[in-house]
């Protein structure tokens, strides 16, 4: 079934434009506009032209889902096969199923997303022109990593990337830039050499680069200490991208020192191009190597996913200086743990269960790091100390439909029922239960039991974090000020009593308190909490006042634009969660089962 009929050739067409579309806009960016489109101001025109590739894009994007034939999504739809060089039998090859369709679609949005949210609030650096190409050319490295059913074509799509997020780190980025670009190319290029290797030890080994042959060959044509040996190369390559626990701390870092379009596209996009080769690459052509790993897989999932929620209540806490985009950063390796615990049970309830987490987690976190950005540019600031307001100053007070989006963001990451973030955690935990045959299943409901108490801490620091940002700081009632003020009162030294007052008048013998200062007829009472509905008197000259809270632009025009498709989708995914599983289900199945459908 298709939404609407489109004949193959122009499924191939789009598939192609929107691969190459991006990357042909980066050089129109850096070339001069021509004379009737640099209007006024020659930045916003170059950030319009960003716009407009990155929207046409999208909706060729929309048009290729609406043909795509939704009753075979286990079917390579839209192919090109083109041979490029003969010699190392590496070709041209393009296509989509129900795997890659979601997150060609998620891309997509998200970079035009990007691209409306900088036009109308620019990040501050050098020239837009170079801001924009990058963007661009990250745009068509992540799509082409989605469609390229090549290994070698693969790996260039992957490595695509990492130019274009370390410029706009370096260049664009915060406090630290230099030092979180550099740790961030440093070990994603160290990861991507030895990649390499294991992706040519396959090609060679097989005889073939062609992903599609090599997962219906399953495995059969590679001997076990191939397939052990390869998973442990390219493994170790998609798991700094991922990133998995302990290869992880570049994350937080570049995520902290990222503008906040960068920060979008690094969580929401380029975390999962390593879980997609998991996914596309070792679970079909590589199964007894991934069933060899699954273990130690599944171990280091589950704890990435309490180290990363225990990080984050560390940053959460009072007096920590924890920086909320770094929290954020943090958050993203537990999520992405549960990922991956998804993948390491090699079940069709597991692996879509990562497939469905993917996708959340890629619309919660892009709308959170959106949301964080635009508390950063009203704050000024950060810090999670600062936001929570020493002066009692919260989102809910200051600007509310800001804190209430903040809120619902941070309820749909830790997994609320209804919500994108709770079906693919609930899938990945019940693939845990139950693992692929060959698995030991005491250990992974071990790691299903670390991986659910991991979404308890999970909403213990989303919820302190609203509650501390959008609520402020706990300080004490006015009553409480009242008594202490009387009890300090009664403790000091009373006046001597007046001389007809029955203090005055003690039966004789009893000794007599020895005569001191009588004090002023005019002693001023304690100063107590006004009653509800008494008219006050006006304070007297002089007397200090507390400055009143300042308000904060709540959210803008083009704020509601850039994040409304996001709350929107992550509702509709909680919602109705078929229209995501319907789609990589089948898929799914037939990868796992060596190309059967």
């Amino acid at each position: 079934m298709t939404v609407i009929d489109i004949s193959p050739s122009v499924m191939q067409f789009l598939l192609a434009f929107i691969v190459v579309g991006p990357l042909l806009g980066a050089v129109a960016a850096l070339l001069p506009a021509p004379p009737g489109l640099k209007g006024r101001n020659p930045d916003q025109a170059v950030l319009r032209h960003g716009v407009t590739v990155t929207g046409a894009v999208l909706i060729a994007a929309i048009v290729l889902a609406a043909g795509f034939d939704h009753d075979h999504p286990a079917t390579m739809q839209a192919t090109t096969d083109i041979s490029w060089i003969p010699a190392l039998d590496v070709r041209i090859h393009l296509g989509i199923d129900g795997i890659s369709l979601p997150l060609l679609l998620l891309t997509a949005l998200l970079t035009f997303l990007c691209a409306v949210y900088s036009y109308f609030k620019p990040s501050a650096g050098p020239s837009p022109k170079a801001f924009v190409a990058l963007v661009l050319v990250l745009e068509s490295g992540t799509l082409a990593t989605f469609a390229v059913l090549d290994l070698l074509l693969f790996f260039l799509a992957f490595e695509m990337v990492l130019i274009p997020m370390y410029f706009l780190i370096n260049r664009w980025g915060g406090d630290q830039r230099q030092a979180a670009a550099w740790k961030f190319i440093l070990y994603t290029l160290l990861g991507s050499v030895v990649m390499l290797l294991g992706l040519l030890l396959v090609g060679l080994k097989s005889g073939t680069f062609d992903m599609v042959a090599l997962a219906t060959d399953n495995g059969r044509g590679l001997t076990t200490s191939v397939q052990v040996t390869a998973v442990l190369a390219i493994g170790l390559g998609l798991a700094v991208k991922t990133p998995m626990w302990p290869l992880h701390s570049w994350l937080p870092d570049a995520h902290t020192a990222a503008p906040t379009v960068g920060s979008v596209l690094l969580a929401g996009v380029l975390l999962k191009m390593g879980t997609y080769g998991f996914v596309r690459i070792l679970l079909p052509v590589a199964p007894d190597g991934m069933r060899t790993f699954a273990p130690y897989l599944a171990a280091f999932a589950v704890v990435g996913i309490v180290y990363g929620s225990l990080a984050c209540l560390a940053l959460a806490r009072t007096g920590a200086r924890g920086d909320l985009k770094r929290l954020i950063a943090y958050s993203s390796v537990g999520h992405m743990g549960f990922v991956l615990l998804g993948i390491a049970t090699m079940t069709p309830t597991g692996v879509n269960g990562a497939l469905f987490a993917n996708i959340a987690h890629g619309l919660i976190t892009g709308l959170l790091f959106f949301l964080v950005g635009a508390v950063k540019d009203r704050y000024g600031t950060a810090d999670l100390d600062t936001l929570a307001g020493a002066t009692g100053a919260a989102l809910y007070g200051r600007a509310p439909r800001l804190g209430a989006l903040l809120a619902f963001a941070a309820v749909a990451s830790l997994g609320l029922p209804g919500l994108a973030g709770f079906w693919g955690e609930m899938l990945t935990l019940f693939g845990a239960y139950s693992p692929a045959e060959g698995l030991s299943r005491p250990a992974f409901r071990t790691f299903m039991a670390i991986g659910a108490f991991g979404t308890l801490l999970t909403a213990a620091y989303m919820l302190l974090v609203v509650r501390r940002v959008c609520m402020g700081e706990h300080t004490l009632p006015a009553r409480t000020t009242q008594n202490a003020s009387a009890a300090s009162a009664s403790s000091a030294p009373s006046a001597p009593p007046a001389p007809n007052s029955p203090q005055a008048t003690a039966p004789p013998g009893t000794p007599q308190t020895p005569a001191t200062t009588p004090a002023p007829a005019t002693t001023p009472a304690p100063a107590t909490t006004p009653t509800p509905g008494t008219l006050q008197a006006p304070p007297a000259p002089g007397t200090p006042q507390a400055p009143p809270t300042p308000q904060l632009a709540d959210i803008q025009p083009y704020e509601a634009v850039a994040w409304t498709p996001l709350v929107a989708l992550t509702v509709l995914a909680g919602l109705w969660p078929a229209v995501l599983l319907g789609l990589t289900d089948p898929a799914v199945q037939k990868l796992l089962s060596g190309g059967k459908s």
